[in-house]
């Protein structure tokens, strides 16, 4: 980095004798000037005092209009050259070390106060401008003065140092000392020395404080950064071209008096060099506010700065940017706008720069700094398809800017020739590949991830006051009268622009390509989950034409296009499962992800979700099944759709939500899952029974289902299903029916006679029997049992007469089951109640009665036809404490044999006789215990009280003698009569008055 930063110019020239010092004030400059034989020693040394040439006035600054004219002279000033000169500006004095420290007010020179004993003899000070502290060094002492009004300087503190200083500089609270070949840091209130390191082998120790409180330390050809405290900066050195005799500081830069130039570099790591100024013999470099004079033997030259913006020109024309870049932060603040718009147009360039050398990261960083439209920068990705907008970028704004269109013009046709080169045909192929190249999309994903908070919230914004203000319309609207809302709807029909939506479509629509070129999807699913504006169309075909599926179900889902989803879903899903699969899919579908995506549909477009499920539902029917329950879509919905598009459907979704829901299902579900059953269970028999094959004990797995149905669930339709079975077939699942409705004796007769399965039967009346077994007053099923047994004919003959539908008489039954159940606990106990006496004291501890539908007399039992007396009898022996013995021995032919009841009789006389015995015990017991009760009752009636001559009255305490008298209950309390009574009424006349007072 070379350029030209300081004017070398010679401000005062051929002056008559050796410049020992100088230094300016109010644009003046002061030169100390010894004679010719000014080295010998006691030569004196005269101040000579330099204005700018008229007109021209400096304004307090030094500025070339010319060589400086001699304007006063003090002749001996000094009796000795000073060492070292500096001025006070915000004091107006100047302090100068010559045999001692002397202080002299400006512009008259004035002497204000001489420090002659402390100071005589002194080689070095260091002078604090903002406190107004002096450090002088002599000899091995360290003397710290203050300057106390103005007038005359206060010694605070004096230190030893191990040896003479060489040079030293204020840092905060400490000084830093050059002593010998070290660097010590001494604290000025507590002399606490620390050592820093050596100052190098060749060059004498250099201390150079900067404007931040830190320092530059010299080892030979070296700055080394340090903090107040000694400690090293990282990174922090100055290597000049040799070792400097000193060093002041011009922000932004360093300037070193070499032997035979003067260096200039930056301050700005790697503090690369600025410029070199040829000027051979400087004797000293003193810093002012605008320059820096450089003094030789007898002339004195002045360092001017060229002006920030000539030099951001030459930076950036160099490649100097982030050279430049820092000069634009010292550029004044009135020129603000001055200053962003250079600003901006050095980042630009830079990030053109570093684009095009492919460090594409950076020049990201650069294009964002420049808070240009992420338009510009997109037009650098020419396979990036963007949405048609209307928005003007930043840099077209600039040219209606009128202020700022000369400094922006250089950077104007950079833009316009590079924009030239990137949409020249010729060179398109070859510049192309390299900005599609990964990395440069990858830092564009980075770019676009850091502009899209903002770009996304103005956006939001934009759309929640378009919302605000079409609401405060519309209440507008129904306030006005009908001729106002006309004009309002008029009014209403003009939009404002959506720049900020325009922008951000921009950025997701880039940013999604962007993502899916650089092989990040899943970054990209995570974009569309959340609030994006990318653009539909160009999304859409974009992610087709590379095969991104998943990206695309999730660009269809945030748009809400759930129908074109699940139908590119089902087609994903088909064709990965197939054997001639694409080789460009990535990615396996399964019927899973689709029954995922409607999980979140259930409950907003059901419907939907029936018309995409058929698919799943055929190969993931309980998961499927599993869906609509969880999420609660409406069964009867889902029912009637299967019904109508996917009957074959229909029985496994009714089957498996009964399988999975405990609760239970509608009834009029349970009713057409069961018709279902039957229909392909009459289809089946048909066929069966064309064929010859047909008998009541095959089964079909749908007549499987049928029967466990029909025995598990009871909300189906009855008589539906009893008109529809056949006469002469499927007597089991007529059975079943019977049973539902209470009809027992037939359901019997058809285990019995047309089953011929008496086990069934038996089970059955232990199954009704138990299922009543808390209800007193239930029929004696299993007497209907004997009966079908013991008289065959009779139970065959009345069920052929009573095979027609029965719905007439069952209907009532259903009715009277229901109010059973309304009638809740209270019913149920009122009935225990009532069959109380009859199960206390029927012969045979069991009910009596008879089953539903049973009319006839049951005594006659000889009417004919062959008997199962063994079934009859088998069961007797089994369960005996459930049959009326009695009417069992009635119903019995006179021939059977008294050893076949044995297994009946003897259990049952066994129970009799027990419980006989247990009811006598019972009643010998509560006579006991009424006697003892009427005994206490006779004992507690029999009080004696024994009244004597010395027996008194408790309440007046008089005797009783003759009177009438009166004894508590306690026994013991003995009063009068009269005077009970009269506490009787005080107690009643107290209670009165009392809830009188309340």
């Amino acid at each position: 980095m070379v350029h030209s930063a300081y004017d070398a110019v010679e401000l005062v020239a051929d002056v008559p004798g050796q410049i020992e010092a100088v230094a300016s004030h109010a644009g003046k400059l002061l030169v100390a000037v010894s004679d010719t034989e000014g080295f010998l020693w006691g030569s004196d040394c005269s101040l000579r005092i330099y204005s700018a040439p008229p007109p021209s006035d400096g304004g307090g600054e030094i500025r070339w209009d010319g060589t400086y004219a001699l304007e006063r002279q003090e002749p001996r000033f000094w009796r000795r050259p000073p060492l070292a000169m500096e001025v006070s500006a915000s004091r107006d004095l100047l302090i100068s070390l010559s045999e001692w420290v002397a202080l002299h007010r400006l512009p008259g020179l004035e002497t204000v106060a001489v420090v002659s004993s402390k100071t005589k003899g002194a080689n070095v000070f260091a002078w604090d401008e903002r406190r107004g502290f002096l450090a002088v060094g002599r000899q091995k002492r360290l003397t710290i003065f203050r300057l106390d009004s103005g007038r005359e300087f206060v010694e605070v503190k004096e230190f030893g140092v191990p040896d003479i200083l060489k040079s030293m500089a204020w840092c905060g609270d400490n000084i830093c000392l050059g002593i010998r070949r070290e660097y010590m840091i001494i604290n000025s209130m507590t002399g606490a020395l620390t050592e820093v390191f050596s100052s190098g082998r060749i060059a004498p120790p250099l201390v150079v404080p900067l404007p931040t409180g830190e320092l530059i330390l010299g080892k030979d050809n070296i700055g080394v950064f340090v903090d107040q405290n000694g400690k090293l900066i990282q990174d922090g050195r100055i290597i000049w071209s040799d070792t400097p005799a000193s060093v002041v500081i011009h922000r932004p830069f360093a300037v070193a008096r070499l032997s035979r130039h003067v260096e200039i570099r930056s301050l700005r790591a790697p503090n690369a060099l600025v410029q070199t100024v040829v000027l051979r013999d400087v004797q000293k470099l003193v810093q002012t506010d605008n320059c820096i004079l450089a003094a030789l033997s007898n002339s004195v030259h002045g360092l001017l700065p060229v002006p920030i913006g000539a030099q951001i020109v030459q930076l950036t024309a160099s490649g100097e940017f982030e050279e430049a870049l820092a000069l634009c932060k010292l550029l004044p603040p009135e020129d603000s706008n001055l200053r962003a718009a250079k600003e901006s147009s050095i980042h630009i360039r830079y990030g053109h720069f570093l684009f095009d050398s492919g460090s594409y990261e950076e020049a990201m960083e650069q294009f964002s700094d420049s808070h240009v439209d992420i338009t510009y920068v997109l037009s650098l990705y020419p396979s990036i398809v963007l949405p048609q907008t209307n928005i003007i970028g930043e840099h077209d704004k600039l040219l209606d800017m009128p202020e700022l269109t000369r400094e922006s013009s250089d950077v104007t046709d950079e833009m316009e020739s590079y924009s030239l080169q990137l949409h020249d045909p010729d060179d398109k192929s070859p510049l192309e590949a390299k900005k599609m190249s990964h990395n440069a999309l990858a830092a564009l994903v980075k770019y676009l991830q850091k502009k899209r908070s903002g770009i996304i919230e103005r956006a939001t914004a934009e759309v929640t006051e378009e919302v605000v203000s079409g609401a405060v319309h519309h209440s507008l609207k129904l306030s006005e009268p009908y001729k106002a809302k006309k004009l309002s709807k008029k009014r209403a029909q003009t939009h404002t622009s959506s720049i900020a939506r325009e922008m951000a479509t921009v950025l997701d629509t880039s940013l999604l390509q962007a993502l899916i070129l650089t092989g990040q999807s899943s970054v990209a699913i995570e974009l569309l989950k959340g609030l994006n504006y990318c653009d539909l169309k160009i999304c859409e075909e974009f992610l087709k034409e590379r095969s991104e599926y998943m990206v695309l179900l999730e660009l269809y889902k945030s748009n809400e296009m759930h129908r074109e989803a699940l139908r590119l879903l089902n087609q994903l899903v088909e064709e990965s499962k197939s054997e001639m699969e694409n080789a460009d899919f990535n990615k396996k579908f399964n019927p899973q992800m689709i029954l995922e995506y409607l999980r979140p549909l259930c409950r907003s477009d059901p419907m939907l979700v029936l018309e995409s499920s058929l698919y799943v539902l055929e190969r993931n029917p309980s998961e499927t099944i599993q869906l609509f329950l969880s999420e609660n879509v409406p069964a009867d919905l889902v029912n009637s759709y299967l019904k109508q598009h996917a009957p074959n459907l229909q029985s496994t979704y009714l089957e498996l939500m009964l399988s999975m829901n405990d609760t239970g299902i509608n009834p009029n579900l349970q009713n057409e899952l069961v018709q279902l059953y039957l229909s392909e269970v009459l289809d089946w028999y048909k066929i069966l029974k064309e064929e010859g094959n047909w008998t009541e004990k095959t089964y079909s797995p749908t007549r499987k289902k049928l029967i466990s149905t029909l025995e598990s669930n009871s909300g189906y339709n009855t008589d539906l299903l009893l008109k529809r079975l056949p006469q002469d077939a499927l007597f089991e699942e007529r059975a079943i029916l019977y049973g539902k409705i209470n009809q027992h004796l037939r359901a019997l007769s058809l285990y019995v006679h047309k089953l011929q399965m008496p086990e069934r039967a038996v089970a059955y009346c232990d199954r009704v029997y138990e299922e009543r077994e808390q209800q007193p007053s239930k029929s004696n099923i299993y007497f209907n049992l004997l009966q079908i047994y013991l008289n065959p004919r009779k139970a065959e003959k009345e069920f052929e007469q009573k095979i027609v539908p029965v719905a007439s008489q069952y209907s009532g039954i259903q009715k009277a089951s229901a109010t059973k159940i309304k009638g809740g606990r209270i019913g149920k106990k009122v009935v225990e109640i009532e069959g109380a006496d009859d199960i206390r004291f029927s012969p045979s501890g069991t009910d009596s009665g008879r089953s539903d539908g049973d009319g006839d007399d049951v005594s006659d039992v000889n009417d004919g036809g062959p008997i199962m007396l063994n079934e009859a009898l088998e069961l007797l022996s089994q369960r005996w404490d459930r049959i009326n013995g009695a009417q069992a021995l009635r119903l019995l032919p006179r021939d059977t044999k008294l050893q076949d009841l044995v297994s009946f009789l003897e259990p049952l006389l066994r129970n009799s006789s027990e419980h006989r015995r247990n009811y006598l015990v019972i009643k010998n017991l509560i006579f006991r215990a009424n006697l003892q009760v009427k005994e206490d009752l006779y004992k507690r009636c029999q009080a004696v009280v024994k009244i004597d001559g010395d027996s008194m009255c408790s309440l007046c305490h008089k005797r009783v003698a003759n009177s009438a008298f009166a004894i508590y209950p306690n026994g013991q309390t003995l009063v009068h009569f009269v005077c009970f009574k009269e506490s009787q009424q005080i107690k009643a006349v107290r209670g009165a008055n009392s809830l009188k007072r309340r």
